[in-house]
């Protein structure tokens, strides 16, 4: 309500009028998450894992090496094929070499230890081999999306305005949705996508002003979180980008012993998170540092037109949209972690453009964790917004700048 060109705060039936409102939308938006998440876990039912992708054939032989040989299973080298299980596996999809285990699909040479060995970090074989052989695919994309489902019911129950519940609302059905396209297009996207949720929730809470104690907590957690994802996607290393170039300029611009101790103990506790992949990089490929993919992968960057045109035409150009403008709004609010949220994640998703937009390879998914990092993590910053009545100054100050 406006009198004089001020806004004057509603009555308190209107408060009780907005508060029912908002509860009939949460139902609705609950109800249209469950809804999306019965009809993902019934398409999911009926997904077949010989579909003739090679990356699922590398991913599922992970997990058999795994439930064969325990931790050890981590050396994924071509001579404990011995018995015929990546062979059979080709024949079932028709692979035209499949009794050659040297034309092997996502398998490259390491000189260095005389290997034939997956190039996949070792993360999405370790979760598989604990579900049973011939049923792992299917659990591994029904638990996840239960998971991303959590996520999306704990932002729309958090929201307590209109706008907020709307946003909340509109993106978990989105970030279900997206459990069945484009995830599915990777065993690899399915945690990947949890993950992101889960570090998302983590962000506000990270940079927001707590104790000393529960901050360290969180930074342990948090880095161990975006160190794990690295097991999964290798590109997923670049998801942590802008919290180091955040907790560089803290340490930079206030060199306070605090700051210190808080970037190195996320550093330790994402070393921590990642050690799967540094191992298996020690053992297939001879250095915690050498990376077992070839060399179509690890070329280097090259920027093409081409390229940023097959991002613009695909979906993952809107997510990303969507990331940037919500990182452009919420710079804008009064409240100070959310403002502060917004700067990380226009870091990070700064970093991973340059990279993804650089590299010489498209797959219609590459880009899609950091844009939902982002997306979690400032629909969760909007939420958590200390500024009471945000939602209303924002419609008070557009119906101002129209009187």
């Amino acid at each position: 309500m406006l009198e004089s060109g001020h806004y004057i705060a509603p009555s308190s039936g209107m408060n009780r009028a907005n508060k029912m409102n908002v509860s009939v939308l949460k139902a609705v938006f609950g109800l249209l998450c469950i809804l999306l998440l019965a009809s993902n876990l019934r398409s999911m039912s009926h997904w077949n894992e010989a579909r003739g992708v090679y990356d699922d054939i590398c991913y599922l032989r992970q997990a058999h090496l795994f439930q064969r040989f325990g931790l050890g299973g981590i050396d994924t080298d071509i001579s404990r094929d011995d018995d015929g299980y990546l062979s059979s596996k080709l024949k079932e999809i028709g692979f035209p070499t499949w009794s050659n285990a040297a034309t092997a699909p996502c398998h490259n040479s390491m000189p260095a230890v005389k290997k034939f060995v997956i190039q996949y970090p070792p993360g999405t074989g370790l979760v598989m081999a604990l579900f049973p052989q011939g049923y792992q695919a299917i659990p591994l994309f029904m638990l996840s999306t239960i998971a991303v489902f959590g996520f999306a019911v704990l932002a729309i129950v958090s929201a307590r305005t209109t706008l907020s519940v709307l946003s909340a609302g509109v993106f978990g059905c989105l970030a279900i949705y997206l459990m069945i396209n484009p995830s599915k297009a990777s065993y690899s996207m399915a945690p990947t996508m949890v993950l992101c949720a889960l570090a998302g929730f983590l962000t506000p809470r990270w940079v927001a002003e707590m104790q000393r104690h529960q901050r360290l907590w969180l930074t342990l957690i948090l880095g161990f979180v975006l160190g794990v994802a690295v097991n999964f996607r290798l590109p997923n290393l670049f998801l942590a980008s802008g919290y180091f170039l955040f907790l560089l300029i803290s340490m930079l611009s206030t060199r306070k012993l605090s700051n210190l101790s808080q970037g190195a103990l996320f550093a330790i506790s994402f070393l921590v998170g990642m050690s799967p992949t540094l191992v298996s990089n020690t053992v297939n490929a001879g250095s915690p540092l050498s990376t077992t993919y070839g060399s179509s992968d690890v070329t280097p960057p090259d920027f093409s037109f081409g390229i940023v045109w097959q991002y613009v035409a695909d979906m993952q150009f809107v997510l990303l949209v969507l990331a940037i403008a919500g990182a452009t709004i919420l710079a804008r609010v009064r409240d100070h972690a959310a403002r502060r949220v917004a700067l990380l994640t226009a870091a990070n998703l700064a970093v991973n453009l340059a990279f993804f937009l650089s590299h010489p390879v498209f797959t219609p998914y590459y880009t899609v964790p950091i844009a939902m990092l982002s997306l979690w993590s400032l629909l969760f910053a909007w939420l958590e917004q200390k500024t009471e009545a945000v939602d209303e100054h924002l419609v008070a100050r557009a119906a101002n700048a129209a009187s």
